[in-house]
């Protein structure tokens, strides 16, 4: 797969009413494509690479002026993409910007694709597959964490990881290389148990270390939070609460939540993807039914469910099923209502709040609120690392790999151990090596590369 030798263009800042807007192009005609749109104030015979330009952009066809703008041409391969770039800055608008674009295209141009001026920087060798995915991390990230670990991922730190780990990989399947092309020498001589402890030592710990550091990306992506529980407990004001806003309507008639309402906040610095969900009770409306449908999968998809009961009334039914559904995952119940005299009965009802910490609060009053925060912060916290020790967070795609690269490096070194032939300790090693070189694009297929860069907005 090698980088189009084609010029494209996009808008690079968010269409809308703005100060500025950023049009850009990168390919081998976007010097040719300034000499024809835009007319310096200060005449030159040159537009020196790296250097801002005021001046005027034009209408080729009749020579009109469409806007003043500021000019940048910046030449090959010292760019982002390393192909020869050109960026307008002109005042921002749906309409100029469109036009502006529209006049591009019509100097050969075409409109690039989602994501695909990273995608050439990748393809040109600037950057590695973990740096490009940072670029969206930096974009998506939902905390001064989150941002933070992203910006090292960029400058490389996760990339330098994982091509340590492929180097050391290299070195001990070179020594089982070794040991097949010279069968007659002692196979523990050329691979032996210094070759098997540095399997242990220099690949399987440190990856080890990698997978579990996966747990940090809730300071990138944040925390997917449900608020469930029956009808008319308080969710809607729980959310409303915690947002500081009227977000969610709330009033006295059950099932007023029908659809899931979605807002994102930073509680004692953990960022926190809310879901206001419809309440858990019997129905025979098909909406509200669609609607309780939606809460059981997302409660399914969450990472923290914050259970909401009412204690101004007896525990239900629909309070039990919230419970049982929200089992195996972290879990807070924040007893609501506590400006009302409580209704909880002991026995039973305490045996079923007891299964998940609870804090009281009324949402109608704020009274509790700062102990529902601390409380929210400790239980997803729980268990987790709060220090990042690594730069390295990988998402997903990166897990999936590395725990593929493990299985493989234990294989080879659970071979060893039986004494199986060098060449099958050779694959299993090569094959660990084939899936760390997945992480950075060494061994990746296009339709990784497909998914990844469409995550990416226009004019990136």
């Amino acid at each position: 797969m090698s980088p189009d030798q084609d010029t494209i263009a996009a808008i690079a800042t968010p269409i809308g009413q703005a100060g500025i807007g950023i049009i850009r192009i990168s390919g081998p005609l976007s010097l040719e494509i300034a000499g024809k749109i835009f007319r310096p104030k200060n005449p030159t015979p040159v537009l020196r690479s790296h250097h801002l330009y005021l001046g005027h952009l034009l209408e080729p066809s009749s020579g009109n002026v469409i806007d003043e703008v500021l000019l940048s041409f910046m030449r090959a391969p010292h760019t982002y993409t390393q192909e020869d770039v050109l960026e307008i800055n002109s005042h921002s608008g749906y309409a100029l910007l469109s036009k502006i674009l529209e006049i591009l295209l019509g100097q050969g141009a075409r409109l690039a694709t989602p994501g695909e001026f990273t995608l050439r920087a990748f393809l040109n060798g600037r950057i590695d597959l973990t740096q490009a995915e940072a670029v969206i991390d930096i974009i998506n990230s939902q905390s001064e964490r989150g941002l933070y670990l992203a910006s090292q991922q960029v400058q490389g730190s996760f990339k330098d990881e994982i091509e340590g780990l492929r180097q050391k990989a290299i070195h001990i399947l070179a020594q089982a290389e070794v040991a097949i092309d010279f069968p007659e020498e002692e196979v523990d001589e050329v691979f032996g148990e210094k070759e098997t402890r540095e399997i242990t030592e220099d690949l399987v710990k440190p990856i080890e270390a990698l997978i579990e550091a996966y747990e940090s990306r809730i300071w990138v992506d944040g925390v997917n939070t449900v608020i469930a529980g029956r009808v008319n407990a308080g969710k809607s004001s729980l959310l409303n609460r915690l947002l500081n806003e009227q977000r969610a309507i709330v009033t006295s008639i059950p099932g007023t939540t029908r659809d899931i309402i979605e807002s994102t906040i930073n509680i004692e610095g953990i960022p926190l993807r809310l879901m206001d969900t419809a309440g858990f009770r019997r129905v025979n409306d098909e909406v509200e039914r669609l609607g309780i449908d939606l809460t059981k999968r997302k409660l399914k998809e969450s990472d923290f469910v914050l259970i909401v009961i009412d204690q101004s009334r007896p525990l239900g039914q629909d309070d039990l099923d919230t419970i049982l559904q929200s089992k195996g995952k972290k879990t807070l119940i924040v007893m609501n209502k506590i400006d009302l005299p409580s209704k909880l009965g002991p026995g039973a009802d305490s045996e079923a709040l007891s299964l998940f910490p609870s804090v009281k609060i009324s949402a109608l009053t704020g009274q509790g609120l700062d102990q529902l925060k601390k409380a929210m912060k400790d239980c997803i916290l729980e268990g987790r690392l709060d220090t990042i020790s690594s730069h390295a967070v990988p998402n997903i795609r990166h897990r999936h790999a590395l725990n593929n690269a493990l299985q493989f490096f234990k294989d080879a070194e659970h071979r060893k151990g039986e004494e199986a032939p060098m060449e099958i300790i050779a694959l299993e090693l090569r094959s660990g090596l084939d899936a760390l070189g997945e992480i950075t694009g060494e061994t990746t297929g296009e339709d990784v590369l497909d998914s990844i860069f469409s995550q990416f907005c226009l004019g990136k």
